[in-house]
């Protein structure tokens, strides 16, 4: 191995070994292990499930460059599977037309994967590394989920843009009278509801609502339902059926209609995780869109990434910014 190489292994177990306390902890499997240049590998980030890895480049590298990182992360790790994402700048684009390149669904070292089960502080989560970009759960918010695991007694919670359910996983098994989510694939609802089954919960098939979220806003307000906490963390760009959705340009709209659906006291946890949009911003943004819904913010503090794992950029904030409002 070439003195490159050598570093590169080096330097990848030692990201790995500054995670200290992730590694001991019997009731969290899943972390990140390299958070690109924070550690040193800048257009690199890998996520661990267990023994499997998996890595997620940001620039296009080259057939070279790609077979030493591999290498390397073998070497480093000794992963039992270890798959491969390509995220450049313009996957979201290229996703449905180009998905067996920017994510195939063999590995690209070790064993085949079909689906196993991680560990989040204790809970389950079903992980399906070759189902495309994202495996299922998003690690950066596990601190998100601890705090709203500690919060959710006797509450009802609305779960935005729920992806695999996590979020309202993480309510029930802290206590929720209820959690609803809403996702506009009914895929990853059913992937939720698995979640959910996984962690002995019961599943009611009306807390798993596929649709646009903005039209069911809509619909919660005007039947005037209300939820003592609504989680919004939605996709910095999608394409919906009220039109196209940029967080960075519209999410005082987006919190605006949340907003309404908050009951008195209640908090509205807003998340983005666009690069481009400053903290401060979208602080903003989210305490302007509750004033548009006739309500009054207040805001409560913000929730972000574990720095043990996601360690910012330096001199940057963290990409991902969570911030609590409580609606009156």
């Amino acid at each position: 191995m070439g003195t490159l190489a050598s570093s590169l292994v080096e330097t990848l177990r030692a990201s790995r070994g500054r995670r200290g306390p992730l590694l001991g902890d019997a009731r969290t499997t899943a972390w990140r292990v390299v958070n690109a240049e924070a550690d040193g590998v800048p257009d690199v980030t890998a996520d661990v499930f267990g023994d499997v890895y998996v890595i997620s480049l940001y620039r296009d590298f080259t057939p070279d460059e790609e077979e030493t990182l591999l290498d390397a992360a073998v070497a480093a790790w000794a992963p039992r599977s270890l798959y491969l994402k390509r995220r450049p700048r313009e996957a979201r684009v290229l996703a449905n037309v180009a998905k067996e390149s920017l994510a195939p669904e063999a590995p690209a070292r070790g064993e085949a994967v079909e689906s196993f089960t991680a560990l989040e502080n204790g809970l389950t989560f079903l992980i399906r590394p070759a189902q495309g970009l994202s495996v299922g759960l998003y690690l950066d918010m596990r601190d998100t989920r601890a705090w709203l695991l500690s919060q959710a007694r006797g509450l009802t919670v609305l779960n935005l843009f729920s992806y695999t359910c996590a979020f309202g996983v993480v309510a029930m098994a802290g206590g929720a009278k209820r959690a609803l989510n809403l996702d506009a694939s009914r895929r990853v609802l059913e992937w939720g509801e698995e979640n959910a089954r996984l962690n002995g919960q019961t599943v009611d098939r009306y807390d798993y609502v596929a649709g646009d979220v903005f039209d069911w806003l809509k619909r919660l307000a005007k039947k005037g339902e209300s939820f003592d906490i609504v989680i919004s963390d939605p996709p910095s760009f999608s394409t919906t059926r009220s039109g196209r959705f940029s967080a960075a340009r519209d999410y005082a709209r987006l919190a605006e209609a949340a907003a309404r659906v908050v009951s008195p006291g209640g908090q509205l946890v807003a998340c983005c995780n666009h690069a481009g949009l400053a903290a401060r911003r979208f602080e903003a943004m989210v305490l302007e869109g509750v004033s548009q819904a006739g309500r009054q913010g207040k805001s409560l503090g913000s929730l972000a990434p574990s720095a043990l794992d996601f360690p910012p950029p330096p001199g940057q904030e963290p990409a991902l910014k969570v911030h609590r409002v409580q609606v009156r």
